[in-house]
């Protein structure tokens, strides 16, 4: 089976980021995204030829990353962030959104500039 369709090194690193991103996005659980995003990854490492403890770790980075991104009405963490600043809707979704899909964004980035030196 040809695995270059995922990429290779730091773009691998999209995959799970993508998929985590995704399910966090879809269904508001930061938790559940990233235990059924490392499900699903966890059979192509192997394929992939990942393995030792910096890829690996770099690979629960973009994991984590796309479970940070995006936090919306559907998500607790909106709600609490919300409620506890007493935001209104409307500037909780300029504010909460945008800052949490940057933080995503930021980390998956970071994750793949340390791919590419340490790796």
């Amino acid at each position: 089976m040809n695995m270059d369709v995922f990429g290779s090194g730091a773009l691998f690193l999209l995959v799970p980021f993508m998929i985590s991103a995704t399910l966090k996005t879809a269904q508001g659980s930061t938790t559940a995204a990233i235990l059924i995003t490392s499900t699903l990854v966890a059979p192509l490492l192997p394929l992939m030829g990942i393995d030792g403890a910096i890829p690996l770790a770099l690979v629960v980075m973009a994991i984590g990353a796309g479970g940070m991104a995006i936090s919306h009405v559907n998500d607790s963490f909106f709600w609490v962030v919300t409620q506890f600043s007493e935001m209104k809707l409307k500037d909780a979704y300029k504010a909460q959104t945008m800052a949490t899909l940057l933080q995503g964004i930021t980390t998956i980035a970071v994750s793949m500039i340390l791919w590419t030196f340490l790796v």
